[in-house]
């Protein structure tokens, strides 16, 4: 992962183009947002199911761990769609298998809110993940390669701009609709309870989604690796001008080597079967992003400030002061990612979860048990809600958007479906342990266990960060 930055040809911005005023960056920036809706359906999907874990206990009258399963659930379909969607962009295209995503969204949106048991609402909910797993890695790859070296981590930051935006979206339509209705459990319109509008609330994006798509274009470098001349040409004098677009294309194709296809071979050491270190890496990324238990925040926040004395709308309303936090840290690292760099942002993310994070453990460890079995944090309150917003700010400043555009930019083109098909299942697979262990951690050892627990793994992201990580700011994908 080296840069070798002293032979001019390799550095990659100062050979990127030769007329950068050829650009499209109007065309570029359409692309980049367009991909980005999945991102935002990601978030939406991801967070919606915030504000119906009441619903679903009383729908479907589930304990804590079927409770834990029906919202952890859809985790596992995201771990099989990250896996399937690098393989299945590399054989069918980007855009294919973006459009293919669409469906399933649209499908498990309408599936959740009509479920009317648990087994049939975990199947839709695992459709939904199948969507948001193959979002997750294809709109930051995509973005990564449309996008110039120059302005890549920028545009590939609208990714995480757009998870946010669609974590805050859903945070606000659930809040809205239980103001209207009074309570997640209670009837809203048309004889459905308001959990179900929540789902269905999610069909507009996915809508919208679809229909973008077909006026976007499949990947230049997805072309190169099926040797499309013609259509790679094309795509890539559109976006980056005639005059370098042949420049780019042998380039691309020099990159690839002598293979069109794929192999698992590719993600292996010469003659070994140990993966290469850069797929160790990206694992690492990945998984490091989850363990510090960002998603309990995002998929139980509601339950988290219920259980320290909140209403349930108070806490929904908490909820959405997170999610402008986390856009506010985003748009911080959007206009300095290409400019700073990325190795920077990681690490004084990680600093600041690892402090914010024992700040929540110190809080909850100062609270008592009321006689109803909630925790009760008097004074101590304001300061967990100041942590717990600091720590989201961190994270949204940092590994949010840092990592997906890391794991875009460090594989080379003829492994980087199937190795951000291996990094996703290794992400949603931490996401789904950390999920589902979640509700279990809060009823045995209480919220300071399981945040010292985040906490071990924020301080193992500054190792991680210092002695493994390597600054790909600037340079080309075809020489990281």
């Amino acid at each position: 992962m080296e840069n070798t930055a002293t032979d001019p040809t390799l550095s990659g911005e100062s050979i990127e183009l030769e007329n950068n005023e050829s650009e499209n960056l109007l065309r570029i920036f359409f692309i980049a947002c367009v991909a980005a809706i999945g991102g935002f359906l990601f978030g939406f999907d991801s967070g919606v199911i915030n504000g119906t874990v009441d619903g679903l206990k009383g729908a479907f009258n589930s304990d804590s761990v079927v409770t834990g399963f029906n919202v952890a659930s859809m985790l596992l379909g995201c771990a099989i769609g990250a896996l399937i969607a690098g393989k299945s962009a590399d054989h069918f295209g980007r855009k294919k298998v973006l459009l293919a995503t669409a469906v399933l969204f649209i499908i498990s949106a309408w599936g959740s809110g009509i479920a009317g048991s648990s087994g049939e609402f975990i199947i839709y909910r695992l459709i939904g993940g199948l969507a948001v797993g193959a979002a997750s890695i294809l709109t930051p790859a995509y973005i990564s390669e449309i996008a110039p070296a120059r302005l890549r981590g920028t545009l590939t930051s609208i990714q995480q701009i757009a998870i946010i935006l669609g974590l805050f979206c859903s945070f606000l339509s659930n809040y809205l609709l239980v103001q209207i209705s009074g309570n997640s459990t209670e009837v809203l319109w048309s004889g459905f309870d308001t959990w179900r509008w929540m789902f269905w609330i999610e069909l507009i994006p996915a809508t919208i989604f679809l229909v973008t798509l077909f006026f976007i274009p499949e990947s230049p470098r997805y072309l190169a690796m099926k040797n499309k001349q013609q259509a790679g040409m094309k795509i890539l004098s559109q976006l980056f001008g005639a005059k370098n677009a042949k420049s780019m294309w042998e380039e691309i194709r020099q990159s690839l080597g002598n293979s069109e296809k794929t192999k698992i071979s590719n993600l292996l050491q010469t003659n070994t079967f140990k993966l290469k270190p850069v797929v160790y890496i990206a694992i690492g990324l990945a998984t490091l992003q989850q363990l510090v238990g960002i998603n309990v925040v995002f998929y139980y926040g509601a339950i988290l400030w219920q259980a320290v004395g909140f209403s349930e709308s108070d806490a929904l309303l908490i909820n959405i002061i997170s999610g402008v936090i986390s856009l506010i840290a985003c748009f911080i690292t959007l206009s300095l990612i290409d400019k700073l760099g990325r190795k920077p942002f990681l690490l004084i993310g990680s600093m600041g979860m690892t402090f914010s994070l024992i700040g929540l453990v110190v809080a909850f460890s100062n609270g008592t048990i009321d006689p109803q079995g909630q925790l009760q944090l008097g004074d101590w309150g304001f300061t967990a809600l100041v942590q717990a917003n600091l720590y989201v700010f961190f994270f949204n400043l940092s590994w949010g958007p840092v990592m997906w555009v890391m794991l875009g930019e460090i594989f080379p083109n003829n492994m980087r479906g199937l190795g951000l098909g291996v990094a996703g299942l290794a992400q949603w697979l931490a996401n789904f342990l950390v999920t589902m262990t979640f509700p279990i951690l809060l009823a045995g050892g209480g919220l300071a266990l399981a945040y010292s627990l985040y906490a071990f793994f924020a301080f193992i992201s500054v190792l991680f960060v210092i002695y493994l990580l390597t600054e790909t700011k600037g340079t080309k994908l075809e020489n990281v």
